[in-house]
Parts: C-alpha cells; sequence; structure tokens
C-alpha cells in the first residue's frame, strides 16, 4: 500500500473513488475535470501505474479491510464512490468496509437489483446501476423521437425533443402543450441559437429544440407526438 493521508489533500470536499475499471476511471476523471481533489485506488498494481501519470492520487490498496481505508483516512472523506462492480463479493465488502471506516456518505455502483439491495444493508447510502441507465437513455433516443434523455429515481424525467407541429408558430401559452400533456417546456433552442428559458410568451418556431420535464411517461408521451 502506498503511503498517502487524507490531510495531502488540499480540498475539503475531496473524494475517494475505488475501482478504476471503466466507470471508476470515469468518475475520477470527471471530479477532477470538475475541479475535485480524487483519491483513487485499486488493487491491481498495472491499473495504479496506468493512471498515476493522469490523476493526482492514486494509491494501490485493498479496499475490502478497513483498517487499511482507517489508515488511509477514509473516514475523514465526506464522499466515497465504490466503483467496483463485477466483483460481487468485493464489492459489498468494499462497501462493508467503508461504513466501518466511518464515511459519511458511500456510493456503490451495483450490477443487478439484488446486488444494489445488498449493498444497501451493508451500508451503502445511494446504488447506481450505469449500464442498466445507458441503456434505458438508448432505448429511448435510438427512435430518433428524443434527442437527450435524463431520468430521476421519482419517476420525473427531462428531455430535448422536437418541437411538435401543433405548437409550431404559437406562443406555449396558447399551445396548451402544458395542459395536453402534463409536461412543461423550461427551455427553446432556435438552430444555431443558445437555449433560453421558455415562457408563456415565447413562440416556436419550426426546427426549434424544447427542454421538457415531467413524469416519465408524460414526457414520453409528448415526445412520441414531435
Amino acid at each position: 500500500m502506498a503511503l498517502f493521508n487524507r490531510h495531502d489533500l488540499a480540498d475539503e470536499d475531496a473524494v475517494a473513488v475505488i475501482g478504476l475499471g471503466r466507470f471508476g476511471s470515469a468518475v475520477a476523471h470527471s471530479l477532477t475535470r470538475l475541479g475535485h481533489e480524487v483519491l483513487a485506488m485499486d488493487e491491481r498494481p498495472e491499473v495504479v501505474q496506468r493512471w498515476s501519470d493522469t490523476l493526482d492520487h492514486v494509491v494501490q490498496a485493498d479496499a475490502t479491510d478497513s483498517t487499511v481505508l482507517k489508515q488511509l483516512g477514509l473516514g475523514e472523506f465526506d464522499h466515497v464512490v465504490v466503483a467496483i462492480g463485477t466483483d460481487i463479493e468485493a464489492s459489498v465488502l468494499t462497501v462493508l468496509a467503508c461504513e466501518e471506516a466511518g464515511v459519511n456518505e458511500i456510493w456503490a455502483k451495483a450490477i443487478t437489483a439484488k446486488h444494489g439491495q445488498i449493498l444497501h444493508r451493508v451500508g451503502a447510502h445511494h446504488v447506481v446501476y450505469p449500464e442498466a441507465a445507458m441503456g434505458e437513455r438508448v432505448a429511448h433516443l435510438v427512435t430518433g423521437k428524443m434527442m437527450d434523455f435524463i431520468e430521476f429515481d421519482d419517476g420525473f424525467a427531462i428531455v430535448k425533443t422536437k418541437a411538435p407541429a401543433e405548437a409550431v408558430g404559437r406562443k406555449l401559452g396558447d399551445s396548451q402543450l402544458r395542459t395536453k400533456y402534463s409536461v412543461t417546456v423550461v427551455g427553446i433552442k432556435a438552430p444555431g441559437e443558445d437555449f433560453t428559458y421558455a415562457t408563456p410568451d415565447s413562440v416556436v418556431h419550426e426546427g426549434d429544440t424544447l427542454i421538457v420535464s415531467g413524469k416519465t411517461k408524460k414526457v414520453e408521451a409528448f415526445a412520441s407526438h414531435t
């Protein structure tokens, strides 16, 4: 295990990412790009070597051992991401070790619903299903009805889609899209222009792109009419 102490990181809101596979490395890289300090951890020396030139703080360690995590000061991190997926035993033991080390908020990757349930039971505060989420997103985009799709845990979604013909040439307040479809148009983008916030007086033109929010089934129904 490489020598490391939590106080080596100046950022009080630093994040630890455990597991540097495709998902974990993407999370670590994105956090770094957003300006956060990241402690990245993996037990495989070749993976640690690969990322040592890209990430500022990379250590080789057995994250299933709570004693090791305590030595690394993980209990002082507010956020830890357990990005181990395919090795379910290691994933579960790592979440348990993080909980025993005193981590305030544990995010964990799961590959199945049962895996996610176990992670919750051993201490994960948030469980994510990246493969399932991407599959759902692609399913919505592949038909071309939606240009982008984001769904939240409570059955709420935001989509980017083309304006329906019934709204073209009219003010949003006059087209009554919210009343008819139970969705809210929050933004409008003309070709080549930036998005602007939508108001009842906003006029929709042919070729405009809309940002629409609402219950998932409602926004799906709305997009099917575009």
